[in-house]
Parts: structure tokens; sequence; C-alpha cells
């Protein structure tokens, strides 16, 4: 593929790059690098703020087709904007999950009346949403759900728990998958279901992290309720919606993610020459294999992108990108451990203490990361089993 800017991208570019320029000024510049991965909690509400200073000019929701709000923006000009947006060091983005998960969802599977309800508010970032995947026996298998929904009258009524929910004490709406067929087994039976958070019937409850933040929560439903026409695809169908979502996920917004993981790179190359480790060639060894293989992630993902979503899922190229970045990520950390030494050992500034600098954060937080979004060992099942052919797992 091209990966050269064509005239119109060029100018597309240096639009964003201006905008972004002129607007994250006064209060706004204050944000620069705030958020994101282990820091989701920095500074949220005036994220939230700069959100929807962006909705306001038209800067969510770009890829989205215009009769849904969106401006219909070409594959290579939402890369351009998510890595000019990296490359500004602008906060990282409260509406994640309605902008690039639930909304897209919607587009594709959801009614009209769902599409008219809940995506203007998506792209106005008016209203938040989290996901409820993940419980305490079915996270990274998924189809391990045991919440259960029932339809009563005009309601689904819904029991159970979900767990890593992340910001849900932000969120004013829940997507679950629930189990709605009694007796069913692994994906069948299940529905996917929009739920107002604001009700009795749902407990959420922090969990805090080694990181010291607690961004991911327990969400717990007690005879929670929605209406009925609020199943997005048809009822038991939600195995079908659920990876439709997780194609999504794994879309444009990762390229700016490699922008950001660049920066990491860089920052750490900077921390090394400062305090001499880099001249051991060991730690320099690392740093250039980092470099090398950060780029083979790039050029990876733009390939990616550039297929049509069915070659991409038979080619199961969405398994190998969480495989190379998860892994890239989580070894940075462990190669900021090398370059701080010692230092990196003990919380400052004080014994009593539990204040970590970024580096150390970094270690920790990415410990996760070849855990949540799919861990690594389902997605080598997953390329084993459906793009390379050998047998299942025994279960």
């Amino acid at each position: 593929m091209d990966l050269t800017d064509s005239s119109e991208d060029k100018a597309f570019r240096t639009e964003v790059r201006t905008w972004l320029n002129d607007h994250l000024v006064g209060d706004f510049a204050a944000l620069k690098g705030l958020g994101g991965s282990g820091k989701d909690l920095e500074a949220h509400d005036e994220r939230l703020a700069w959100d929807r200073h962006l909705a306001e000019h038209r800067w969510t929701c770009i890829g989205w087709p215009t009769e849904y709000g969106g401006r219909g923006l070409s594959l290579m000009q939402q890369v351009i904007f998510h890595e000019e947006y990296a490359r500004a060091n602008a906060p990282a983005r409260v509406n994640h999950f309605g902008e690039e998960l639930i909304g897209p969802t919607l587009i594709h599977f959801g009614t009209p009346e769902q599409k008219d309800r809940f995506l203007p508010g998506m792209r106005s970032v008016e209203t938040l949403w989290c996901q409820g995947y993940s419980e305490p026996n079915a996270g990274s298998d998924l189809a391990n759900i045991a919440t259960k929904a029932r339809l009563e009258g005009d309601e689904w009524v819904v029991d159970g728990q979900k767990v890593w929910t992340s910001l849900a004490q932000f969120a004013d709406w829940i997507f679950v998958l629930a189990r709605t067929e009694p007796g069913s087994k692994r994906h069948q039976g299940l529905s996917f279901l929009l739920m107002p958070l604001d009700q009795d019937g749902i407990e959420i409850r922090g969990i805090e992290q080694l990181t010291g933040g607690a961004e991911f929560n327990e969400v717990f439903f007690t005879g929670a309720r929605t209406a009925a026409d609020l199943v997005v695809g048809e009822p038991g169908q939600g195995w079908g919606v659920a990876m439709g979502l997780l194609g999504f996920e794994r879309g444009v917004s990762t390229l700016g993610q490699q922008v950001g993981f660049q920066r990491e790179l860089a920052g750490l190359v900077e921390a090394a020459r400062a305090n001499g480790t880099f001249d051991d060639p060991i730690v320099r060894d690392r740093l250039a294999r980092a470099t090398v293989e950060l780029e083979v992630i790039r050029l990876n993902a733009l390939r990616t992108l550039a297929q049509n979503n069915a070659e991409a899922q038979s080619a199961g190229s969405a398994s190998i990108a969480k495989l190379l970045w998860a892994t890239w990520h989580r070894t940075l950390g462990e190669i900021a451990m090398l370059v701080r030494g010692t230092e990196a050992l003990a919380a400052g500034p004080s014994p009593s203490s539990y204040d970590l600098d970024e580096w150390q954060r970094l270690f920790l937080f990415t410990r996760a990361d070849t855990i949540y979004g799919g861990s690594d060992e389902v997605q080598r099942n997953i390329l084993s089993e459906r793009v390379l052919g050998l047998p299942r797992e025994t279960r």
C-alpha cells in the first residue's frame, strides 16, 4: 500500500495540526499528556470539557457516516487525525466507549430508533458509556457469561456481576452481554443489552490498583431493568454483536496509540542518555530493538486497516495486532526499569508515601496489557484454531 500522503491528505494534515495548535491553549494546554492507560482518572472533568469542545468543532466521530452526524472521512484522513492528535500530546479522550465502540456497533446492528436515540449524545459527548463484558469467571473466556436477563412484560430484568468495567463511575449507560436463554451454553443464548446505570438495581464499586488509580470497577446487577426494545440485534444472538464491537475496538484509533508509544520510547531514550545507561550496550541494544519493532507494528496496523473487514478477520489480523502491541508495550515497561536501575525499586519521595513516577507507573500498568482486551493465550488460540486449522484446545 502507498503510505505517502496525497495532496488532499497533506492539506488535511495541516488543517488538523493547525486546529490543535490553535485550540490546545489556555486551560486546555494544561491537559497535554494527561489521561490514558493507567491514568484515566487524571483531570477527568477537564478532559470531558475538552472532548465536548472537540464535538462543537466537529472533531468527534469523524469516521461515522454523515447521516449519523459524522464527517464521513476517508480511512487515511482518520489515521492522519489520530496521528496528529497524538503528536500534539493532546489529552486522552474520555468518550472512547461511545465514539469508537458502541456507536459504530449501533450504526451497524442497531434499529433506527436506537440510532436516533443514542448516536447524537455520543457525538456531542453528552452521554458517556462503559462496557459490561468481563465477569469473575468470564474474563478472557467471554463465552462463559453467567449474568442473566429475563423478559418481564416490556422490560429486561438483569441479575449478575461484571468486573474490570473501565470508568463505570463516570458513565450514564452500559452495554451488557447477558444470558437470556435458560440452559444455553457458551456462545448461544446471549443478548446484547443497553442499560441505564442510574437506577437502584445497579451498584458500582471501584477496584484500586497497584498504580494507585481506580478506573476499573465491579458492577453488580440486582433486578436491574431496561426497556425490552433496548436489545441490539436479535435476542439470543448477542455473541455476533459482541464480536462485531470488538472488531471496531481495534480500528483506526490504534494508529494514534502507536504515536503515543513512540513518544514514550523517545522519552525513555532521553532518560537513558541523561543517567548514562545509554552507554551500556545491552540497554542500547534493547532500545534499538524496540525502535525497529515499533515501526513493524505501525506498518502492520496500516496494512490491516487497508484490508476490508472480512479479509482482515479471516487472516487473524486483529489477533496478530493485539499480540504485537501488547507484548511490545509490556517489554517497554521492563526496559524502563532497566534504565532506571535501583532508583526504580522504591516509590518516593518518602518511605511512607506511594508516589510513582511515570516509568514505575508504565511498568506496573503494562503488566496488564497482555491480559485485557483479549489475553495473549486467547489470541494465540484464535490464530492456531481459526487461522492455522490446528486441533481445538481441550476444555
